[in-house]
């Protein structure tokens, strides 16, 4: 380990990382090294084989896929290798998040069949889809259902599945995007030269791999680390013309996009598509080749992210009104039938944040259905939860930290109470335990502590090696201990004064600038004022914003 400095060296340790082979393998990707076989995949062969007689034999193809940005970029991937293949015999669906709800809905299914679909290949979505994939088989209608949810014990009778959570494949936590790119590779391995296409075709692909794959929180470790590190390097050269659009509109230099822009910016808008408008239409914007087609959607997709945003500030203004009113109890369940069910992953996100606790927020969808999404802090699985409160609910799913349900209207009343009974019971065995000891977000310790003259260039670029960050590779918490707060700043979009920029120095006279995106002093343990001695959590930032590079620190907390 001595061939790296003692920073990177002490960060590499923090992760597990103890030698100089390990070192090499997680800062040097390698493509070919680190993606697997996909014909390690079970079904996979098969699968192959089936869309190569489908293409051949001209069968109409439906690719149908999840609304969100896993989904969407997978279906990109496939439409991609239809592209490389010159195949034109094929329809893209992407159910409405509000009507039509999360997976497989038999009507979509039978005008499938009227349309005369002969191949449906699922994307993020049909590991549960029982009765709707046994519809299509009796529609006469082959199903390939690639996904990465937990499978039930009663599988569909699919053709085909493509799963890598059940079988042996390597890497278990793939995001449904990987799993396509895993049947395109596996699909241009088989018959590549066959169709003509280029050796390495796929790897243009690894933009919509990498997006998602950031943009779905897997774990950024072993096949899913690569993926997002060459995803990110082609994301910066992508010569999609609806993605260059969408970045322009955001001030967003392309050959410098980072993991913080894909999460903060890019996928907000995407998934924007699928809460307040079609979620077609983040597809067509990824998948266009027109300039003009991608400006104006890169435009549309921005407006209703404006508005989302507004809808969503009413909506917390409302839930912090009714939270204040009573006692909450281990898990916050809350709602309004007027509440758009689209949007209402993101309030549960921010609402589990703020009171560090699972919370299951509900409204009506248009067919009169409550529908909700929930979201965990880590201490519990959302899904475990679900599954031992089944009576409440006509329908759920999800992964263990976030998840969405359909509640029975004679159960909402009670549901708070059956989810904290029963949260209370996993809390006391031990899978629930360990979970909540495994799932806690590493920003609760600090990687490394020190003084503030370790923000500088230098520094900031051995920690970027350990990039790309994210879901199981956060950036670096570094804790500055004993910092003087020397000047507090307010600022925000249109002089809303919605974030702060905070001058910290220490006892060295070093200083360093510091900014907290939506918060105010009130928002840590203690009201900031200037002149006060704190501890400062903080990981490190580069901005470019508006082609101007800065280097300063990202608050995590303030103690």
């Amino acid at each position: 380990m001595h061939k790296y400095g003692e920073l990177l060296r002490g960060l590499l340790e923090k992760r597990g990382i103890v030698n100089e082979a390990q070192a090499d393998i997680f800062l040097n990707p390698d493509y070919k090294r680190d993606l697997h076989d996909p014909f390690l995949m079970r079904d996979m062969e098969k699968a192959c084989v089936r869309l190569y007689k489908a293409v051949e034999s001209k069968e109409k193809i439906v690719i149908y896929a999840d609304y969100d940005c896993d989904g969407i970029p997978g279906a990109v991937i496939l439409v991609d290798l239809f592209k490389e293949i010159n195949y034109k015999n094929y329809e893209v669906y992407i159910p409405q998040r509000n009507s039509e709800g999360y997976g497989l809905n038999i009507e979509a299914i039978k005008q499938f069949e009227k349309s005369n679909a002969k191949l449906l290949i699922t994307i993020d979505l049909g590991i549960t889809a029982v009765a709707e994939v046994a519809q299509a088989e009796v529609d006469g209608i082959d199903v390939i259902i690639t996904d990465h949810h937990i499978p039930p014990n009663n599988l569909p009778r699919a053709f085909a599945i493509l799963n890598p959570k059940m079988d042996t494949y390597p890497e278990k936590m793939l995001c449904g995007a990987g799993v396509v790119f895993k049947f395109v590779q596996g699909f241009l391995k088989k018959y590549g030269e066959y169709y003509k296409v280029k050796d390495g075709a796929e790897k243009w692909m690894l933009d919509m791999a990498g997006l998602a794959t950031l943009s779905d929180m897997v774990p950024l470790i072993g096949e899913n680390r690569a993926i997002a590190h060459f995803g990110m390097k082609v994301l910066r050269k992508s010569p999609r013309p609806g993605l260059q659009k969408l970045l322009a509109k955001m001030n967003i230099d392309q050959k410098y996009l980072s993991e913080d822009d894909i999460g903060f910016m890019v996928t907000p808008r995407l998934n924007a598509a699928s809460r307040m408008d079609n979620p077609i239409r983040a597809f067509e914007l990824l998948a266009t080749s027109d300039e003009v087609e991608g400006g104006s959607l890169a435009d549309h997709l921005s407006k209703i992210n404006d508005d989302r945003k507004t809808i969503v500030t009413g909506i917390m203004r409302e839930a912090h009104k009714k939270l204040k009113t009573y006692e909450h109890k281990e898990v916050i369940v809350i709602g309004n039938p007027k509440w758009r069910v689209g949007i209402l992953g993101l309030v549960a996100g921010k609402i589990s944040d703020q009171y560090k606790k699972p919370v299951f927020v509900w409204g009506e969808d248009e067919n009169s259905c409550l529908k909700g999404s929930c979201r965990s802090d880590g201490s519990v699985s959302v899904v475990e939860l679900m599954t031992a409160s089944r009576s409440s609910f006509l329908d759920f799913g999800g992964h263990e930290l976030a998840g969405g349900f359909t509640v029975r209207h004679d159960k909402i009343h009670f549901l708070e109470e059956i989810l904290s009974e029963n949260f209370n019971k996993i809390q006391n065995s031990e899978k629930g335990q360990s979970l909540k000891n495994s799932e806690r977000t590493v920003l609760e310790k600090a990687d490394l502590a020190g003084d503030l003259s370790l923000v500088n260039m230098k520094n900031w670029k051995e920690i970027e090696k350990l990039s790309p960050f994210g879901f199981g590779n956060p950036k670096p918490v570094f804790l500055f201990e004993g910092v003087k707060i020397e000047k507090i700043k307010k600022f925000g979009k249109n002089g809303s004064g919605e974030h702060l920029e905070i001058i910290f120095s220490d006892v060295n006279q070093a200083k360093a600038k510091a900014i907290s995106f939506f918060s105010s002093v009130d928002s840590f343990e203690n009201k900031l004022e200037e002149g006060l001695k704190v501890n400062l959590l903080a990981t490190f930032d580069l901005s470019r914003f508006r082609g101007r590079e800065e280097l300063r620190l990202r608050i995590e907390d303030i103690i």
